[in-house]
């Protein structure tokens, strides 16, 4: 996978820390965030449900890597 940052909003970032992926069209069942919910409008308190990292420790995945 590569990481970019082209400020897509609906594309999977990763976690730069423990890789785990935010994917848009999912959610995040830990924090009760519903599907189809862009990375943008996570709340501020949101972080890894893995590692406890901070927003901005996530990256853009690549489309089709």
């Amino acid at each position: 996978m590569t990481a970019v940052d082209d400020g897509s909003d609906t594309a999977p970032r990763e976690c730069r820390i423990c890789w785990h992926v935010y994917d848009p069209a999912t959610g995040d069942a830990y924090w009760q965030i519903p599907p189809g919910t862009p990375f943008s409008a996570l709340p501020p308190h949101w972080t890894c449900p893995q590692c406890d990292a901070a927003k901005e420790c996530f990256l853009l995945i690549a489309e089709g890597q």
